[in-house]
């Protein structure tokens, strides 16, 4: 074909009558219609009428000439139906450039049908071609390519055989994980593909047990994990060690209801002397005692006493810091500086129970009155946050007795420490706080119920909710509000009906804003990670006539779809985000943005960026938490960028929304990672020193110091975990936090959200051997930021009083002319000389401390030993070696967390941490003005105001 340069003499040979020359134009022209497509598009009718007539033997062929006229003519639909009624004359092994464009374009159609329901009937041409297509990919030996595609189309007979024919079972299940927790969307069809993977991971010769359990925390099933732990015990030492492992792992991902399924269905051990002997012990190992350490590190009771220890030993909190929040809440009128100090403090000291601070300043401590004296309390929750044995005793100065007395902002600040201490593992305290719940005063109800919700988090104790319920009926705002939170904290995640509909027909029934407020939070509590379970309450909830509830929705939006970038969530929070008529829906649409791509931050950035420019100042205020929320210990260039800009915002609220989300970026960063690091931390302190600052965002810049240096400075905040799992914790920590708006005391669930950054080492007796690594990288590159420099105030230094010419004459009796112009010029030489000279030495200081530190830097090693337990932050770990002579961890890629070890030296005497474990001494009123002020029975509520209508 060669010479040929037209396709005439074929397009007039179908002219003929004789099937034989048609047939013969129709094979010629598919040779060379790619060349000539533009001569034989004018007689495509022609053809058409050849590929319509069913009795004529090369309809197929001609079907397929139509369809490459389509393709080049770029009407891509009409050439897919041609290529469909070619049926096996459209190869879909051809590399041609028509096949494989077609291809995508079926591929995409498919997936498109199956996405709709799997119950809509597919084309069975279409399906031959994309079956065609599969087999191709398993000829070629693309297995990757064929399971990416049978996740999308949801065909999980596909999925099962990409993975068990690819030759690399363990490699292929592990991406397939991975995709599943990052692409997945449905929520149903990812718990399938799980249920496939779990069955392939244990058809190995060697189960991945670490990843299986995984699978199985998403698929709910309690029952399996504890099959798996109970085998481990009863094998080799190596499989005990992993038991333990995935043990820590699943109270690091689990929820509360589910490790204690798991916990029900393992055995008790038979013998008591077990329990006597979890921590370590020199007995004989058995597996009464293996049960018993396995119980004891699935109810959390191990991993909370050595997070307690490594946040306790590492403390490295800013304490100059503090005093200058002290200065300024001494000069500021009102409560507002007052309690974001101790707010800050709280977050500051976030689980490490140093309370250095509150001891040293009792005083003013002591001047707390009412809410704040509750704020001020319910702050030792968050200090203390973790030590559940001793959080009676602790609290024993302020927790009420068996009759209320004269205290019930303190004591029902108590009760709510109690639950923050207890967040999540309240099976100790629940009858007590069940008990103060009956107590017949609002305040102490407050407390008690966020107390009680915050400890049975999780739990959907039908009992607590129904006491909640009863509180919540007798209509007061006070006791009320708390009680709606608490209902949604015990509902999390339960998707519970009876709740959903009791608490959504009371939110309509209830006059009190605060109350349809609280109900509105708690009900997307009750959907957290439901997906698209939740879909039917968030459309109840976002078309619903009253804002506060629309408000709800958009939270239920959050809880439901955190983390799932998922597309139909996002569009239904940008639709509200532009289009409600109220403020606050808006804000909260816009913010909970930063919730949906919480696993993707890359994404939040893009989402916001022209929100962040809105005329709105709820939406820029809202823009910027979603980014806090999503880029939250990222450092991302992106975020601060728009941060940047909204921190000279002209409102003030929207700079106090920066700050907070600044420091949640930079949560953890070094100068060395993010050069504004340090100029952000300056900028803080200038924010609330500076007194023609608006109130709210020195406020911000109060909470934002605590939030970047929380935990000590050896914490984050993690909204996932790193295996990829939720971090409910996390989650619904950010979400009550962000209800300061309203309500200033939620300002404390943000304790809920801190998590330690720590490597912690433990042997098979789940004690800290002495044990290190190597960090490859230099030791500044993750270390904690400098001390901040002890500041006097701002006063301007003493100068000489300067004297008019006028006052010399009257001093020295009539004298005029004693001060010649020559002397004053000389002085003021003099002093030009002086300031020059002055300004000389401190460019001369300023040159050699920056040669100091250059060589300082010069001087630093190029890597760093770190010793069990250890500050690891996330970004450090690619740059950590275990290369220790005696210990190995057990799991292959340790994450942050705690790792087992595995002694390689058992023979030899083992030398473990020492333990420096705080001591429990209560804060108690121990000087005489404190005295007095504790003895002090709390001052009456202020009156509400008379009613009046407001008038611009």
């Amino acid at each position: 074909m060669g010479g040929l340069t037209s396709a005439s003499s074929f397009i007039a040979l179908l002219e003929e009558e004789q099937v034989e020359l048609q047939s013969f134009a129709l094979q010629k022209l598919d040779h060379v219609v790619d060349e000539f497509w533009p001569e034989v598009a004018t007689s495509i009718n022609t053809i058409k009428q050849l590929s319509d007539k069913k009795s004529f033997a090369q309809h197929e062929l001609a079907s397929l000439v139509v369809s490459k006229v389509y393709y080049h003519l770029g009407d891509f639909n009409n050439s897919m139906q041609y290529a469909l009624s070619s049926g096996g004359l459209f190869n879909v092994l051809s590399k041609s450039e028509y096949v494989e464009t077609l291809l995508y374009k079926f591929i995409d159609e498919y997936i498109k049908l199956r996405a709709q329901s799997d119950t809509i009937p597919v084309d069975p041409r279409l399906e031959s071609i994309v079956m065609g297509m599969f087999e191709r990919c398993f000829k070629e030996g693309s297995y990757k390519q064929a399971l990416g595609i049978a996740l999308e189309s949801k065909r999980l007979d596909i999925i099962e055989r990409s993975i068990a024919d690819s030759g690399n079972v363990a490699s292929m299940l592990t991406y397939c994980l991975n995709i599943c927790n990052t692409i997945v969307s449905n929520r149903t069809f990812r718990q399938s593909v799980l249920a496939i993977l779990v069955k392939l991971y244990l058809s190995l010769e060697q189960p991945d047990f670490i990843s299986i359990t995984q699978c199985l925390i998403f698929l709910d099933d309690a029952e399996q994990v504890s099959k798996i732990l109970l085998s481990l015990t009863q094998k080799d030492e190596d499989s005990l060690l992993l038991a333990y492992q995935i043990a820590f792992d699943l109270f690091q991902n689990g929820s509360q209801q589910f490790l204690l399924n798991i916990r029900k269905t393992l055995p008790t051990p038979l013998s008591s002397e077990s329990k006597m002997d979890v921590e370590g012990s020199a007995k004989p190992d058995s597996h009464d005692l293996r049960l018993e350490r396995l119980r004891t590190i699935l109810s959390g009771d191990t991993s909370i006493n050595l997070y307690l220890e490594f946040l306790y030993r590492n403390c490295n909190t800013d304490m100059n810091v503090l005093q200058i929040m002290k200065s300024v809440s001494e000069l500021q009128k009102g409560a507002i500086f007052y309690s974001g100090t101790l707010f800050a403090n709280a977050i500051m000291h976030a689980g490490t129970t140093r309370d250095t601070f509150l001891r040293e300043n009792l005083e003013w401590l002591a001047r707390s009155t009412h809410w704040t004296k509750f704020s001020a309390t319910a702050s030792l929750g968050i200090i203390n946050r973790g030590h559940i044995k001793e959080s009676k005793t602790i609290l024993k100065s302020y927790l009420p007795a068996s009759t209320p007395n004269a205290h019930p902002y303190s004591e029902s600040g108590a009760l709510y420490a109690l639950g923050l201490i207890h967040a999540g593992h309240g099976e100790a305290v629940t009858s007590y706080l069940q008990e103060k719940l009956r107590y017949n005063n609002v305040i102490l109800q407050h407390g008690a119920s966020l107390g009680i919700g915050l400890s049975e988090m999780a739990t959907g104790n039908d009992e607590i909710y129904e006491d909640l319920k009863g509180i919540l009926y007798n209509d007061d705002a006070i006791s009320g509000e708390a009680a709606g939170v608490a209902m949604g904290l015990v509902m999390t995640g339960t998707g519970s009906k009876k709740a959903i509909n009791e608490m959504l027909a009371y939110a309509h029934e209830t006059q009190h804003e605060k109350i349809i407020r609280s109900l509105a939070l708690g009900l997307s509590f009750t959907m957290y990670g439901k997906e698209e379970s939740a879909d039917t309450l968030i459309e109840q909830l976002i078309s619903d006539k009253d804002p506060l509830l629309r408000y709800g929705g958009m939270y239920t939006i959050a809880m439901a779809y955190c983390g799932t970038g998922n597309n139909d969530a996002l569009r239904k929070l940008l639709h509200y985000a532009v289009s409600d008529g109220n403020d606050s829906v808006r804000r909260a649409s816009v913010t909970c943005i930063g919730f949906v791509l919480s696993k993707q931050p890359e994404k939040c950035p893009k989402a916001v960026l022209l929100l962040s420019e809105s005329y709105n100042p709820h939406v820029r205020y809202g823009s910027a938490l979603a980014l806090g929320i999503s880029c939250a210990g990222t450092g991302s260039r992106e975020a601060l960028d728009i941060l940047k800009t909204l921190t000279q915002d002209t409102v003030g609220l929207v700079r106090q929304s920066a700050w907070i989300a600044i420091a949640m970026v930079l949560i953890q960063g070094t100068k060395e990672q993010v050069a504004e690091v340090e100029t952000y931390r300056k900028q803080f302190i200038t924010v609330i020193n500076d007194k023609r600052e608006d109130a709210m965002s020195k406020y911000g810049a109060v909470l934002a110091q605590g939030i970047i240096d929380a935990g000590g400075r050896n914490s984050t905040i993690a909204l996932h975990s790193p295996s990829g799992h939720k971090n409910m914790h996390a989650i619904i920590g950010i979400a009550g936090f962000l209800q300061f708006w309203y309500w200033f005391p939620m300002t404390h669930f943000f304790g809920l959200a801190v998590t330690p950054t720590a490597i912690i080492g433990v042997n098979k007796n789940l004690e800290m051997p002495v044990f290190s690594v190597k960090s490859n990288c230099k030791p500044s590159l993750f270390g904690y930021p400098p001390e901040t420099k002890q500041t006097t105030t701002n006063a301007p230094s003493k100068i000489e009083t300067a004297v008019l010419s006028i006052t010399g004459r009257k001093g020295k009796g009539g004298l005029s002319h004693s001060r010649s112009s020559m002397s004053i010029d000389q002085e003021i030489e003099k002093e030009k000389e002086k300031e020059k000279e002055q300004k000389e030495q401190k460019e001369k200081e300023e040159k050699e401390k920056e040669e100091k530190e250059k060589e300082e830097k010069e001087k630093e090693p190029a890597f760093d030993r770190k010793q069990n337990p250890m500050r690891i932050v996330p970004k450090q770990l690619p740059y950590i070696v275990y290369d220790d002579p005696r210990y190995a961890p057990i799991k292959k890629n340790p994450s942050i967390g705690i790792v087992l070890l595995k002694d390689k030296k058992p023979e030899e005497p083992e030398q473990l941490v020492a333990l420096e474990r705080p001591t429990v001494k209560p804060i108690t009123a121990s000087s005489g003005n404190t005295a007095a002020a504790a003895s002090k029975p709390d001052l009456p509520e202020p009156k509400t105001p008379q009613p009046f209508e407001f008038t611009d």
